[in-house]
């Protein structure tokens, strides 16, 4: 039987067509008698389009945890793209119209072990099954070229990009990457290795929003004493999240992102209402775990986040064989000031106190409300040994599809160094190497990018 395929509302915003659809895909791709979510695509053509027999280009978007963008114009890196491509939006499984996962309705699957259970079918050779089956289902005639497409991976999208080269290379015309390329895609475990590189990037990056904004070492010693004076060591807020040292730390996931520096800055100058010396209400809602992203839109173009998805999905983003325990990775010789009672003795000095990047951590299922029932299904899902490969490091090092990779030299989230890796294992790679957007350049000048990365990937850019 094959796959259910409904075509939904069609809308025009200005400049693009955009039509619905929903397709019914197995939630186990190993067991296709296994219960069936939806997955829903977006699928985008420029007005002055229609009717041209167009190519297409799936976009991946970064994550985990969020929603396909929702165009409202064109603009941006999709004006670039509709002017060549068909370009489908799919909303990765878990995510906005995809099944999303929510507290409410993991809980309602019942023990820690099923909610496990059900979240472990989230990963990127998941999310790659899903877009097969919307690539043959989609597909044009007969000739297999026709049904071949294109992809653009922006962040953990390109990871599962890396994926889809792995198990599926026939299906892809070319191979697109922003900030994408996967850290250790042969370590069993990448999550240790990646965060040790990544953790004196974000030292670094600290050094420089301090060098730029002076006052906010001062602010962010208050911020951070006020906290830890709180009965239990945090602020309690209205959502039920408990604003911790350690957890108001985690606003440094801006520090990756064009303007976060900016916006970093601007929430920490009002941190204080004044006239009764407490944290604001601007502070504290924007501290919540549901808005960081509002704070730092590293790239990801959506309105909306799933805090559970990502929070259960970010450790097995980097899961591919053996046991991988969530745990507190321990600073060592990095030296690292955050995340750990230091936080607080910092406070007392005059050092700049370092603040975190993205990275997912065991006491987040304390701290977060919405996270707090799905520990006991965290912690299982962290000790399951037996997942399978994600990437084929033999099928790569063979590789014949055309690649592509904007590789950003002082990426946040993705190390440069372990990036380098990877690409030295993808035969045939091209990568354009610069430092002059950070994490968020698909956002900050997607045209540009996308239109350089096809000229790289189809020869009108030499090699040197």
């Amino acid at each position: 039987m094959g796959t259910e395929h409904a075509v939904g509302e069609s809308v025009v915003v200005p400049g693009l067509k955009l039509i619905d659809h929903t397709f019914q895909v197995p939630l186990d791709h190993d067991n296709k008698q296994s219960n069936t979510i939806n997955l829903f695509v977006r699928e985008v053509t420029a007005l002055n389009k229609i009717g041209h027999k167009l190519p297409t280009l799936l976009f991946l978007q970064g994550g985990p945890g969020f929603e396909a963008p929702r165009p409202v114009d064109s603009s941006s890196w999709m004006k670039s793209a509709t002017s060549h491509f068909r370009v489908l939006l799919m909303d990765q499984r878990g995510t906005g119209r995809s099944s999303p996962i929510t507290v409410a309705n993991l809980l309602a699957k019942g023990s820690a072990q099923e909610q496990a259970s059900h979240l472990q079918h989230f990963r990127a050779d998941s999310i790659v099954a899903d877009a097969e089956l919307v690539r043959e289902c989609l597909r044009v005639g007969t000739d297999p070229q026709s049904s071949r497409w294109s992809l653009l991976g922006q962040s953990f999208g390109g990871f599962c990009a890396v994926q889809y080269l792995s198990v599926a290379p026939q299906a892809l015309t070319e191979v697109l990457l922003t900030g994408g390329l996967p850290p250790l895609i042969d370590a069993p475990c990448a999550a240790d290795g990646a965060y040790r590189h990544l953790y004196p990037r974000v030292i670094a990056q600290n050094h420089k929003f301090y060098k730029r904004f002076p006052g906010d070492v001062a602010r962010v010693h208050r911020i951070v004493t006020h906290l830890s004076q709180q009965p239990g060591g945090g602020l309690r807020l209205p959502n039920g999240d408990n604003l911790t040292p350690r957890a108001f730390q985690l606003l440094g996931l801006a520090l990756g992102g064009g303007g976060g520096m900016e916006r970093l800055h601007w929430l920490l100058e009002r941190a204080f209402d004044e006239d009764i010396n407490q944290l604001s209400h601007t502070f504290t809602a924007v501290t919540t775990i549901s808005c960081l992203p509002r704070l730092a839109p590293t790239t990801e173009f959506c309105e909306e986040f799933d805090a559970v998805g990502a929070a259960a999905a970010g450790t097995p983003v980097y899961l591919t064989g053996e046991l991988c325990m969530l745990r507190d990775f321990e600073p060592g010789p990095l030296q690292l000031h955050h995340l750990h009672v230091v936080a607080v003795t910092l406070a007392r000095s005059e050092d700049a106190h370092n603040i975190a990047g993205e990275m997912v951590f065991p006491w987040m299922f304390e701290d977060f409300a919405s996270l707090r029932k799905l520990k006991d299904a965290a912690e299982l899902l962290a000790a399951k040994a037996d997942w399978g490969p994600l990437y084929d490091s033999a099928v790569l090092s063979q590789n014949q599809v055309p690649v592509a990779s904007a590789t950003y030299f002082e990426d946040l989230y993705v190390d440069f160094e372990l990036a380098q890796d990877t690409a030295s294992k993808i035969q045939g790679i091209r990568q354009w190497v610069t430092n002059e957007y950070p994490h968020s350049g698909i956002r900050d000048d997607g045209g540009r990018i996308l239109e350089r990365l096809l000229g790289i990937v189809r020869g009108s850019i030499p090699m040197h």
